[in-house]
């Protein structure tokens, strides 16, 4: 997830933490996601980068707050890894609706902060599991091979939250708490 051209440059993103998947994915993405060893927990990257750390007003965060809540808590289940290419392995959400329509929320309260820079033309909700490690190729397939059997993840789906850092490790800190809309009683 970050990328910051300078170690210093403070950033903010905002994400749906998975502690759910930690015990699954957590020694694994230590080694083979570099936005691990910075302290970003597992994750489903909702808007990255975002409104930088220095204009994160209270306004800017109610805004966020309010285009959060406007998709309904849910639960989820990462049962399937996939692929970026060769380079990016990940765990696919399912359903993938409400973290498309979470996305679009935030992406639409916020027009001037484009997901992942402009970089991509869709979006499409994963969580990392490793990009590009020194391993290659060859540690992405071992951690692969090594995650199925412990599939399939269940996550009830609940908050969000804007977090900064920079490049340094352990950077990355939550700076709020952004829930989603609460469920009817017996529905999530």
């Amino acid at each position: 997830m970050p990328t910051a051209a300078h170690d210093d440059a403070l950033e903010s993103a905002i994400l749906v933490p998975v502690p759910e998947a930690e015990p699954v994915v957590g020694r694994l993405r230590a080694r083979l996601d570099s936005s691990a060893t910075l302290g970003v927990p597992a994750h489903v990257t909702v808007l990255y980068p975002f409104v930088p750390p220095a204009e994160l007003t209270p306004a800017v965060i109610e805004t966020a707050a309010a285009a959060v809540a406007s998709v309904a808590a849910f639960d989820c289940r990462f049962a399937s890894a996939r692929w970026f290419g060769e380079n990016v392995l990940w765990l696919a959400p399912e359903p993938d609706d409400p973290f498309r329509a979470l996305i679009a929320a935030v992406q639409a309260a916020f027009p001037a902060y484009p997901p992942y820079g402009g970089t991509v033309t869709a979006v499409i909700p994963h969580l990392t599991v490793g990009d590009r490690p020194e391993g290659g190729l060859g540690a992405l397939r071992d951690a692969e091979a090594s995650m199925l059997p412990m599939l399939p993840v269940l996550a009830p789906i609940r908050h969000a939250w804007l977090m900064t850092g920079s490049q340094a490790p352990g950077s990355w800190q939550q700076l709020a708490a952004l829930p989603l809309r609460s469920s009817p009683a017996g529905r999530a």
